[in-house]
C-alpha cells in the first residue's frame, strides 16, 4: 500500500479537527490515500501522473459520501453530522498538474472555507520519493510546501499531505497529447498561464 511520508498542518488545522471532532473524517482520508497498491517503473521522468491520479479518484468515489467537482472548485468534499454540528472537508489532489497549481488548490479552499463550505482543507501530492518517477512537470512535496508558503494569502486550516509509492514496478502510461481533450482544455501558452493565476500578496500590503 503507499504509505503517507508526510502532514504538515497550517494554521491551527489540528486544533480545530480536534475541537469540531473531524478526526473521523481525517483517518478516512487516510485510507483512502493509503488502501490500494501502486508500484510503477522507478525511472525518472517515467509515469503518467493522470494514471496515478484516476487511482486515487477511484478511491474517493469507492468511499461512502465523498463529492467530487469536476471543475472549477474544490477536488473532493465531505460532509458529516458530528454532535449535532455539519463539519466539512475539502481535498485537493495535484498529481498530474504543474506544480504552481497549487495557487490555484489554496484559492479554491480558501473561498470555500469563507464561503462557510468548508471548515478544513487539504493538499495531497507525491513525496520528493515519488515525484521524480512521474512526469516531469508534476509537483514534489518540496515544491509544494515552497508554494504554499508563498501563495496562502488569506489563512485557513489547512494541511500538506505527501505520500509515497509502494515500490517498483510495471511503467504507468502517459496520457498522449491525443487524448487531452477539447480545443478549450488544452494549455494556454505559457505567457497567458502566468497571467492567470493569483499573485502573491505584496509586503508592502502587510
Amino acid at each position: 500500500m503507499p504509505k503517507i511520508t508526510h502532514e504538515k498542518p497550517y494554521d491551527g488545522f489540528e486544533a480545530k479537527l480536534k475541537r469540531l471532532g473531524m478526526e473521523p473524517l481525517m483517518d478516512e482520508l487516510r485510507a483512502i490515500l493509503t488502501g490500494f497498491e501502486l508500484r510503477l517503473l522507478e525511472e525518472v521522468d517515467s509515469n503518467g501522473g493522470a494514471a496515478v491520479r484516476k487511482l486515487i479518484d477511484t478511491r474517493f468515489t469507492r468511499a461512502e459520501g465523498w463529492t467530487k467537482k469536476t471543475t472549477g472548485g474544490v477536488d473532493w468534499t465531505k460532509c458529516k453530522q458530528i454532535n449535532g454540528t455539519r463539519v466539512c472537508i475539502g481535498v485537493e489532489v495535484q498529481v498530474s498538474g504543474r506544480s504552481d497549481l497549487v495557487a490555484v488548490d489554496i484559492l479554491h479552499l480558501s473561498q470555500a472555507v469563507k464561503r462557510g463550505e468548508l471548515d478544513v482543507g487539504v493538499i495531497v501530492v507525491p513525496d520528493d520519493r515519488l515525484a521524480p518517477f512521474l512526469t516531469d512537470r508534476c509537483p514534489s512535496l518540496r515544491q509544494t510546501a515552497r508554494h504554499v508558503d508563498e501563495w496562502r494569502v488569506d489563512d485557513f486550516p489547512l494541511a500538506l499531505i505527501g505520500f509515497e509509492h509502494d515500490g517498483p514496478g510495471p511503467r504507468l502510461e502517459k496520457q498522449s497529447k491525443a487524448a487531452t481533450g477539447s480545443p478549450k482544455e488544452k494549455r494556454a501558452p505559457r505567457s497567458r498561464r502566468a497571467a492567470q493565476l493569483p499573485h502573491p500578496p505584496d509586503e508592502s500590503d502587510a
